[in-house]
């Protein structure tokens, strides 16, 4: 093609040309890229091994974990990141780290956002180059090369900011130079996400303690060496290992001590060693309408919907920023027009469903939302539980990139349909059972039936599910060769561990892993041996076969129990399931 010029926003400004690698799928970079390789990991994604370094990548956005911002990190400082990012929409976790890699560690790349129709035209080159908020495309670099373009200078706005005295202090220094930087941060962010002022948050929850590399480590022991110190009540997300016990477990000490030197570096700024993906089990849960910075896709969705909390799904390294502050930007899901459901999901009634069918759905409808809040139809009836909830949104947070969902007559913001979508109308889509199978056939797709390791608690387990759990395994044997392993918070631990569910447990032969999760566990808590993982959770069985390796097997917690005694998995999908 020739060469066309287009303009755009340049969320962070710089000059580059390079080949064009594009998908019009969302791409989530924790468990979707390898920070170390570059390479697309993410087995579901039409990326998958194909490698990111030195090309200008062209998506909608991105998606899932609030994590990537810390890949990114990691690929900048290593060399093996894209040249540039190109996307049709504002994303916070992509942007923002890059913005962390500029202002700490003078690494950059541009990002810039193009309008919907310019973005598929781009796709269509083969190379781009990037000149602040200009981009032109073609098949012939050395023509772009020397095509001249008539680029803008960024904008400052920092006066369309309203600033309080505390905030204009952290600004000049008074408060110490982490808490310079941590402003400077967050008033860059504010203003590509449109906000005029800053708001108090009452707490705050830390995703960026998961150690994606020496950057995120280096991150934290700068702002702690700095004197960091937060300002709210913090709690800690998982961390990459078992804090109190990596070593006894077997993990290399080359991954261990820096991991548990990430989470040392947030207890030395204050946060509390809560290490839990689920800190809506905590006893200092927010309450609805309470404004709350939270980081963890799982929690920000919960927080926002089932608990009615107000949070946007912020990247790793804003959350700290914010924490070490107290002032967050006024936009997003702080803001109550910025909650409402823009598209509507009819669910189909599917009798004698079991705990299977919420990840499932979950799952899905994050595939069919993508950047839209919906809300779903056709559940008022079926009285989810916390857990299903749980199980549902961390799902969804896996394929979508928006910050929370409705459930009609569930969720506390849509006990009528007018509260969800604020009474106007909104695009409605219809979910079949075909729809549900094809989707459970992606997350159920190791092609042998045998089982050696049954993986539970992503996110971790609440007290609840560990009793259910007992229950199952009650009169049971465990196959000698399949191993089973669950995590869970330090609280959840060690309530069960008072109540004698945990030497239950133990008895039938269930591993327990505290501090850590799924999405960072390696081996050996993953025996080497181990070919085939089964699973209870729609998020892992997504991440699991890119992040481990392994084939994946989907299915119920009764499924996974049984599969633990057995040693194979039922064949095929559940009954309830199949529509023939």
């Amino acid at each position: 093609m020739s060469e066309v010029v287009f303009s755009g926003a340049a969320f962070v400004h710089g000059e580059v040309l390079g080949e064009i690698i594009t998908s019009d799928v969302e791409l989530s970079f924790w468990g979707g890229v390898d920070p170390f390789s570059g390479e697309v990991i993410d087995r579901h994604h039409p990326l998958s091994g194909q490698v990111l370094t030195g090309k200008v990548l062209v998506i909608p956005g991105g998606r899932g974990s609030c994590s990537g911002s810390g890949v990114i990190l990691e690929l900048l400082l290593t060399g093996k990141g894209p040249a540039a990012i190109v996307t049709e929409r504002e994303d916070d976790i992509l942007t923002l780290g890059v913005v962390i890699a500029e202002e700490v560690f003078g690494k950059s790349i541009p990002v810039v956002v193009l309008n919907p129709r310019d973005l598929g035209r781009v796709a269509t080159a083969r190379y781009a180059r990037v000149d602040g908020s200009c981009l032109v495309c073609g098949d012939d670099a050395n023509a772009l090369r020397a095509l001249p373009l008539a680029t803008r200078e960024p904008a400052d706005n920092a006066a369309d900011l309203k600033l309080s005295k505390a905030d204009e202090a952290y600004l000049n220094g008074t408060y110490g130079k982490a808490g310079q930087v941590a402003m400077k941060v967050i008033l860059r962010m504010a203003r590509l996400q449109g906000a005029n002022q800053l708001i108090d948050v009452t707490q705050a929850h830390i995703d960026g303690c998961v150690y994606t590399g020496h950057g995120s480590l280096r991150f934290a022991q700068q702002l702690r060496d700095w004197g960091g110190r937060v300002a709210v009540p913090t709690t800690l997300n998982s961390i990459s290992v078992d804090h109190r016990r990596w070593r006894a477990q077997g993990i290399d000490p080359a991954f261990g001590e820096p991991a548990s030197q990430l989470g040392d570096a947030y207890i030395d700024m204050g946060a509390h060693p809560t290490f839990t993906c689920a800190p809506y089990l905590l006893d200092t849960a927010p309450q609805k309408g309470e404004q709350i910075v939270w980081a963890e896709s799982n929690a920000v969705v919960y927080a926002n919907s089932v608990l009615g909390a107000r949070t946007m799904k912020y990247p790793d390294f804003l959350d700290i920023c914010i924490a070490l502050t107290g002032r967050a930007p006024l936009a997003g899901c702080h803001i109550e027009s910025s909650r409402r459901a823009a598209l509507q999901i009819n669910v189909p009634r599917l009798e004698g469903s079991d705990d299977a069918f919420y990840p499932l759905l979950g799952y899905h409808v994050g595939l069919v939302a993508a950047n839209r809040i919906p809300v779903l139809t056709g559940l008022e009836q079926a009285a989810p539980s916390q857990d299903d909830l749980k199980a549902f949104g961390a799902a969804f947070a896996t394929t979508s990139s928006a910050p929370m969902f409705h459930i009609l007559g569930v969720t506390p913001e849509a006990v009528t349909l007018d509260d969800a979508t604020g009474a106007t109308n909104v695009p409605t889509v219809e979910i079949s059972v075909g729809d549900l199978l094809q989707s459970w056939r992606e997350l159920d797709s190791a092609p042998d039936r045998w089982v050696d390791l049954i993986s539970l608690g992503n996110p971790h387990f609440s007290v609840s599910e560990c009793e259910k759990l007992a229950a199952l395994c009650c009169n049971r044997t465990k196959h000698k060769n399949v191993s089973i392993v669950v995590t869970c918070g330090r609280a959840t631990h060690d309530k069960i561990k008072e109540a004698g569910i945990l030497s239950e447990l133990e008895r039938f032969g269930v591993q327990f892993v505290t501090d850590t999760c799924w999405c960072m566990i390696t081996e050996p808590v993953i025996p080497p041996t181990a070919e085939t993982i089964m699973t209870n959770s729609g998020k892992y069985a997504h991440y699991g076969p890119g992040l481990t390796g392994r084939g994946f097997h989907f299915g119920s917690l009764a499924a996974c129990v049984e599969a633990a005694c057995t040693g194979v998995t039922s064949n095929g999908s559940p009954l309830w399931l199949r529509d023939d």
